[in-house]
């Protein structure tokens, strides 16, 4: 039986997500707020936790969408978790990924958890367009920050996480996997 929460915020993922695609891709957007939906469970994540994770990019990315509005329909917990993964789309790529790194350490645990997720979906997906691509540097072209300042920024914030999640977990172990998938292709 699935959380009713956690079907609301499936069809307002479906919903808000629609016609989007992925960064070079006709896969539908949705597709990736649905994989870290998967990994979180996969890491035995509660209700508001799946919740958080579906709807961790609606604020940023979809017209509509505010953090007063996730906290009217999924709670201010929720909202809290959204609002610590949100991305001012203001600042810079740079000043951007320069910012997920150093507010790390003070994430919530379920901000950690979503942002591992995140980050592991992202770097596989990656690393499996490079893998694919008849020339890697068509698919860094698509990086705003190119390869060298993507692999950095993606390196710090692994590590970063890594120190929250512990060397023992299984995250950790997928995340350093992926990025060194991304790295070397």
């Amino acid at each position: 039986m699935v959380d009713e929460g956690v079907e609301r915020a499936l069809t307002a993922a479906l919903e808000a997500h629609e016609g989007q695609t992925r960064r070079g891709s006709a896969e539908p957007y949705v597709a990736h707020p649905l994989h870290v939906a998967l990994l979180l469970a996969r890491q035995g994540a509660g209700p508001l936790v799946l919740q958080a994770g579906l709807l961790h990019d609606v604020v940023e990315d979809c017209a509509g969408w505010t953090l007063e509005r996730v906290e009217g329909e999924f709670g201010l917990r929720v909202a809290s978790i959204v609002a610590e993964l949100t991305e001012d789309k203001t600042r810079t790529w740079r000043e951007r990924k320069e910012q997920q790194v150093e507010i790390v350490p003070s994430l919530s645990e379920e901000a950690v958890l979503i942002k591992a997720c995140d980050k592991l979906h992202n770097l596989s997906t990656l690393g499996a367009s490079l893998e694919r691509a008849h020339d890697p540097a068509e698919v860094w072209a698509l990086f705003h920050g190119g390869r060298e300042a993507t692999i950095d920024t993606s390196g710090r914030l692994v590590e970063a996480l890594v120190r929250r999640l512990g060397e023992e977990s299984d995250l950790s172990g997928a995340l350093r996997a992926a990025m060194e998938t991304v790295a070397c292709a």
